[in-house]
């Protein structure tokens, strides 16, 4: 069990650099504001001090809901000097599941920050839940933080947390049925952190960008609980149309993303310099060198000395294709019940297709049915109040059942295969397991997203959504009957990839965007299936019947 926890990290740095800056945080019209670690650390014992003269039971849970701030990263660190547990709420959910979260988690008070859509979230907070806005909140007659911490003397001495106890409550992105409350506790936060620095090395000099939702255990372990450790630069996105400004002024040198983001910015590429071109330009010895740092510059990731991808599977040649530029992009493989801390691509050891090796401490086997099984120093301390459904999710001898299927290499590096739930059957009995075809699908320049579907049927199919910068441009009848041709060939190349009983019949273009905010992707970015299929399945018979090997939506 690790020595240094979270507040021993915080307190740490702010006795040794205390003038240090630690976050920057953009406010609106290209303006920041700065905290060192001596003023963030301020503001949280003010805050602590507050929370304490609420009287509040101690170990009570605090609920905040925001984008990502300064001010979810000091709220957390005061919600734990004053004893309590932090709830993290994603700000892209809607009222219903707000309003269950608040009252599963029996949330005390709520902190209210940077949100978009409040009108809607509003509806989900209880009248008569006590709620504090953090400074960049919507217009509320809420407590204001700053009024609050200018009134409060800061709380004196290092209040200590034990490692055993509750330190935040993550509830799942609810892609299937009810968001469930994944309670850790300090140790083993700690513990998957030290482990993460033994890997990676993070350090006072480096710098991130926070934009993927810090409610996901993912950006929480990686930057801000890493960052406690490491007390790296942290530096706060404000928009996504200001997205690119935000990461040339954070100029990182560890960068953490999803796959749909890093397909995202390959295409952004592309629309500059046509693959193609980009190849001839590489091949080229004079060349290279400056064509590879002038494209990773004008990403704002010039800088970055370790980049890595998780969430979601991501193409081996997409990865392939940063490493050309001389991006070691590394995937990595973790789930919100392990703290994200199960495996990663460690530097110079990387596979194309393979999610990585066991971090420090972590067992894995394969089951018979080929589900992924773990034991991690992060594991979760329960789902909270489902003793059950915990007990369900462990084996007998202590491993985490994943959900996910795969397969190791001689040297251990892990393969994922798809979901077990994933797997569907087709009217012939064969099982089809939809991500591996998916991931041929998307290595594509003018595919967005897919999702490969089919179940009842002879043979599958697959709902392509085109890159973004393609879709206005489908109304134009050349553009339409050359994009198809497209899709034709790439029919055919994946079908030489699969078995027989996994080609594809047909690819399906779909017209409207697959967003967080219409509910077709999780808050991290992941498709959800079934809420895709349950949209598009009323269209399959028609799609079927066509006989067609590309067909349009609408």
């Amino acid at each position: 069990m690790a020595d240094q926890l979270a507040l021993d990290d915080v307190y740490h740095w702010e006795k040794t650099t205390p003038d240090r800056l630690w976050m920057t945080q953009p406010v609106g019209g290209g303006e920041v504001v700065t905290y060192t670690w001596a003023q963030a650390m301020d503001q949280a014992r003010r805050m602590a001090a507050h929370l304490k003269s609420l009287g509040l039971e101690p170990g009570s849970r605090i609920g905040m809901i925001s984008k990502n701030c300064a001010h979810f990263m000091i709220a957390d660190i005061a919600i734990w000097m004053a004893g309590h547990v932090s709830v993290a709420l994603y700000p892209t959910l809607n009222a219903e599941t707000i309003s269950y979260i608040l009252d599963h988690s029996e949330s005390k008070l709520l902190f209210v920050g940077k949100l978009d859509g409040w009108e809607e979230i509003q509806k989900g907070i209880p009248a008569n839940m006590p709620c504090i806005a953090f400074p960049l909140a919507p217009p509320t007659n809420y407590d204001k933080w700053d009024e609050i911490t200018a009134r409060t003397q800061p709380l004196q001495g290092n209040p200590s947390r034990k490692p055993e106890e509750p330190a935040i409550i993550v509830y799942t992105s609810g892609s299937t049925g009810r968001p469930k409350g994944v309670m850790h506790s300090f140790g083993a936060i700690a513990d998957a952190i030290d482990g993460g620095q033994q890997v990676f090395d993070s350090t006072a000099d480096d710098r991130m960008l926070s934009y993927l939702p810090l409610a996901h255990v993912f950006e929480r372990a990686i930057v801000e609980m890493g960052g406690f450790r490491s007390g790296m630069q942290i530096f706060f996105a404000e928009s996504l149309d200001t997205f690119v400004a935000d990461l040339n002024r954070a100029r990182p040198t560890l960068f953490v993303s999803v796959p749909r983001l890093w397909l995202k910015f390959q295409h952004g590429v592309y629309q500059k310099l046509p693959p193609e071109k980009l190849k001839k330009l590489l091949r080229i010895p004079l060349l290279n060198r400056i064509v590879k740092k002038k494209v990773l510059s004008q990403l704002g990731l010039d800088k970055v000395r370790l980049a890595a991808s998780g969430s979601a599977p991501i193409p081996p040649d997409l990865i392939q294709w940063y490493r050309d530029l001389g991006l070691e992009l590394l995937e990595g493989y973790g789930m919100s019940e392990d703290f994200a801390y199960s495996h990663a691509t460690f530097p110079g050891q990387g596979r194309a297709g393979y999610v990585g090796s066991p971090m420090p401490g972590v067992e894995v086997k394969i089951s018979d049915e080929g589900e992924i099984l773990i034991k991690s120093p992060g594991n979760m301390m329960c789902y909270y109040k489902q003793p059950e459904l915990t007990a369900e999710c462990y084996t007998e001898d202590g491993f985490f059942k994943t959900g996910d299927r795969g397969e190791r290499d001689e040297q251990g590096r892990l393969k994922i295969t798809g979901r077990v739930k994933e797997l569907f059957k087709t009217s012939k009995g064969k099982y089809v397991a939809p991500a591996p075809i998916e991931n041929l699908l998307n290595n594509h320049a003018r595919i967005e997203l897919c999702c490969v579907s089919g179940s009842g049927h002879p043979q599958p199919y697959a709902l392509v959504l085109p890159a973004e910068d393609l879709r206005p441009k489908l109304s134009e009848s050349a553009v339409r009957e050359a994009f198809e041709a497209e899709l034709s060939s790439l029919l055919d190349e994946v079908n030489k990839e699969v078995e027989a009983f996994e080609r594809l019949q047909f690819l399906a273009v779909v017209k409207d965007p697959w967003l967080i905010e219409n509910g077709f992707l999780t808050p991290t970015m992941k498709i959800k299936r079934t809420t895709i299929e349950d949209t598009y399945s009323p269209k399959t018979e028609v799609w079927y019947a066509a006989g067609r090997r590309v067909v349009w939506e609408g």
